[in-house]
């Protein structure tokens, strides 16, 4: 088994003073060779982390030094290589973004179902299965019979629910995403609007794949993970999906097979959306890392750094 631990973690929790915990608790990731990004707002905290397990236990057991972190949400699996660049702890108005004021999972949510039980769920004829990720995360995975709402960001399903034809008259509705975090606010926001038979899958996608046996999933695919392992499938192992250094999409064989793929500069699916200038760009950065490659050294740009993904959303959850 590898020695570096990845913990997505999250909790919705009234934090008043979240901005006094970025400093300590950065130094306490760094002191302990962890990297990722930890997202910090007076709503909660959210991230992703990576490092060797006694470095990310040591953060896990800060965390549980403060009782409002009682009880959140945590899930582990393991890399080959570090899977961050750096380590970042940032402030933000939301630790998940949909952009709906007075939203609060605190305070009204839907009702969470565990993985063992999710599959009878959502083969139930009377409920409407909801992907809450995004287009290019539900392109590469999802299960059997969800509607994929094709958001660009979280920021669209607001709008999405109010047009939706399929909720109408406001069915039962179940609904899932990558840790769990999105289907919290998702969730919240349709109770809000009146929907009394609301459900989501308590730990996400990456709960349901560590638990479910592949045999008896429902699961369809893989499942896009916000680092450098870009996939994961049942029990967490390894995906087989690379991605394109120009837009951060997952990619897959054939998309590499593409005239229209070229490494870290173009792909398939975002050949049209480059500018020329871009594309030098990219074509010179790449040019930088191979020449890094073969002097024996690491390019900082060769890593994979969330900050450059242009125009994708970064929440890790």
């Amino acid at each position: 088994m590898s020695d570096i631990l990845v913990a997505a973690l999250y909790k919705f929790v009234t934090l008043p003073d979240f901005e006094n915990l970025q400093a300590p608790l950065l130094e306490t990731c760094n002191a302990g060779g962890v990297k990722g990004t930890l997202l910090l707002a007076s709503e909660g905290i959210n991230g992703t982390i990576a490092g060797p397990r006694a470095g990310v236990r040591t953060v896990l057991d800060f965390l549980g030094t403060d009782p409002r972190f009682e009880g959140m949400s945590c899930k582990e699996s393991h890399a080959e290589t570090m899977p961050f660049r750096r380590m970042k702890v940032r402030l933000k108005k939301e630790i998940v973004t949909m952009g709906v004021p007075g939203t609060d999972p605190n305070k009204i949510v839907g009702t969470y179902v565990k993985p063992e039980d999710w599959n009878a769920l959502i083969s139930a004829p009377d409920v409407v299965v909801i992907d809450t990720r995004n287009d290019y995360e539900v392109g590469i995975g999802s299960f059997e019979g969800a509607i994929n709402p094709k958001t660009e960001t979280f920021r669209e399903f607001p709008a999405w629910v109010e047009q939706a034809t399929a909720l109408q008259n406001k069915p039962k509705v179940a609904m899932y995403c990558t840790g769990g975090i999105r289907c919290e606010k998702s969730t919240a926001y349709l109770k809000e609007l009146g929907y009394d038979d609301v459900y989501h899958l308590e730990g996400g996608i990456l709960k349901y794949l560590e638990t479910v046996p592949e045999a008896e999933s429902l699961w369809r695919g893989e499942c896009f993970v916000f680092d450098a392992r870009v996939s994961v499938g049942h029990g967490l192992e390894l995906g087989h999906y690379d991605q394109c250094y120009a837009c951060r999409r997952p990619i897959d064989s054939e998309d590499m097979a593409s005239p229209d793929y070229v490494k870290g500069v173009s792909c398939p699916k975002c050949i049209g959306e480059m500018s020329d200038d871009q594309r030098s760009s990219f074509a010179e950065r790449q040019k930088q890392i191979d020449l890094s490659k073969a002097r024996g050294e690491k390019h900082i740009a060769a890593e994979y750094d969330r900050d450059s993904r242009p125009a994708r959303e970064t929440d890790p959850a």
